[in-house]
């Protein structure tokens, strides 16, 4: 069997152009308080992307 087939190739993972340490002045997470992927401008609830996904998957089973 070829060893080569299951090493996995040495790279950097991508970045985004937008990071919390770069760009405007990011709205906070009502629930944990933690920056969020929007801006502050940003009308209503503003979560992070982990309270976001909690939430997602508390709505998708209280069916």
């Amino acid at each position: 069997m070829d060893e080569s087939y299951c090493e996995t190739p040495a790279t950097e993972l991508p970045t985004g152009p937008e990071t919390v340490d770069s760009g405007p002045p990011y709205a906070e997470c009502v629930l944990c308080r933690k920056p969020t992927e929007y801006p502050e401008s940003v009308k209503g609830i503003t979560l992070c992307p982990v309270c976001e996904w909690q939430e997602a998957q508390r709505t998708a089973c209280s069916g």
